[in-house]
């Protein structure tokens, strides 16, 4: 088969890294990819913007693309699947409509409350004065979420009314995220320990990966802004088997029963971010794609085939699939620019991927990685997704940070406290 994956991210680096282990593959494509990618076996690049949907689909049917995986959400949300399936082309990954679940948090809100699916209280806004007057009516902690997609960057939790009212104006006002913030979620801020949830799903049947947990603040314990992810780990020791037990029955299934039965059927990833207090889940909100970082520790734990899974679920066929893991515990560390999430500096020459790759172990995937006249330079927020597996979660997060020691560039910076709660679960 030949594959084609779109995105550039060090999500879609493990998803290519993992691919390339299939017998199923003889080549594949990652548009546009990173510098990173292009070292793994039967990997290449295609210049092709991962927004680029038409020339995406140009870019499948010229190559004769077996299958193509799309990683990152805003493709998907703006109907990437409906186009290459109206060409004719096999893709893995969720309709235009059915990813409304992560393109707006409005839909889904009003989604999970019409079915009973749990999640927090909410009211929705599309004029600033309007929320504003709600705000002034109530307490905190608030949460204030822009409606569309924002690069994980458009939740705000807010310790009292003037956090929620300075995000507010952000939002609606300075206009940070631009459409995505024309709407606005003001809502419950939910209490406990946040857990990532993916299952690969065709519709009906639904597949669980193993637990996870991602970590978004940009500075140890959880303070400072949100990011696209700083760190992950998995498994999650919040998600016993009770709790894994109530994701499916409570959340996973039902929502899928739910797509169906508003005629919106979902395929592909479907991810759960949930807030777990005293064994009980609810949810904070869904994606409608792979996590990242989340995906880096989930694949490097995984022994099962990646391909065959996700062929199985575009056949319908994840009623008859289980997934076989290694079992030891797997921590990623994402190191980034200086100033992430806000402005920084581009490249910066990076020493050390080599010597931390060579650890046993441990493998360093690229996000935002470029060419320099002596190496890797940084190229973006997120640079290196520093990711390893060891048996118990102590050794695991001893392994990763061992690892990213051995990484350096000017003002680099990374969260120390990856996989802390887990460690307190132990």
């Amino acid at each position: 088969m030949k594959i084609l994956i779109v995105g550039s991210g060090g999500r879609e680096h493990t998803l290519a890294w993992k691919a390339a282990q299939s017998d199923l593959v003889t080549e594949i494509i990652v548009a546009p990819g990173n510098v990173g990618i292009k070292h793994e076996p039967k990997c290449r690049l295609a210049k092709v913007s991962a927004e680029d949907v038409s020339g995406l689909r140009d870019l499948a049917q010229a190559e004769k693309v077996d299958l193509t995986v799309v990683g990152p959400e805003a493709p998907l949300v703006e109907g990437l699947v409906d186009q290459f399936e109206e060409a004719g082309l096999k893709v893995f990954g969720p309709r235009g409509q059915a990813a409304a679940l992560e393109g707006s948090k409005v839909f889904t809100k009003r989604l999970m409350a019409k079915y009973g699916i749990p999640t927090g209280e909410f009211e929705v806004f599309d004029d600033f004065h309007s929320a504003e007057a709600y705000l002034k009516s109530i307490r905190g902690p608030i949460v204030v979420k822009a409606d569309g997609l924002a690069a994980g960057k458009g939740v705000f939790v807010c310790r009292d009314r003037d956090e929620a009212m300075a995000a507010l104006y952000v939002t609606m006002k300075e206009r940070a995220f631009g459409a995505a913030g024309d709407r606005v979620l003001i809502e419950e801020c939910l209490e406990g320990e946040e857990a990532s949830f993916i299952a690969l799903t065709d519709g009906r049947h639904v597949l669980p990966l193993a637990s996870s947990q991602d970590h978004k603040a940009i500075f140890d314990n959880d303070l400072g802004p949100n990011t696209g992810g700083m760190g992950a780990y998995s498994p999650a020791p919040v998600v016993t088997r009770e709790v894994h037990d109530r994701i499916m029955s409570e959340v996973m299934i039902p929502t899928v029963r739910a797509m169906e039965n508003e005629g919106i059927p979902y395929l592909g990833f479907l991810y759960a971010g949930l807030m777990i207090k005293d064994g009980i889940p609810r949810v904070l909100e869904f994606n409608a794609r792979m996590g990242d970082p989340e995906a880096q520790p989930l694949l490097f734990r995984m022994r099962s085939d990646i391909v065959q899974l996700m062929m199985a679920a575009m056949e319908g066929r994840l009623g008859d699939t289980s997934i076989d893991w290694i079992p030891e515990d797997a921590v990623c560390v994402v190191m980034a620019s200086g100033g992430y999430p806000g402005p920084y500096e581009k490249g910066k020459p990076i020493t050390g991927i080599e010597d931390a790759d060579a650890l046993e172990g441990v493998k360093v995937f690229h996000a935002g990685t470029g060419d320099g006249s002596n190496g890797f330079v940084t190229a973006g927020g997120r640079v290196l997704g520093v990711t390893a597996r060891a048996l118990g979660i102590a050794e695991a997060i001893a392994k990763a940070y061992q690892a990213v020691e051995k990484i350096r560039w000017e003002s680099v910076h990374y969260r120390r406290d990856i996989g802390k709660k887990a460690l307190n679960r132990v």
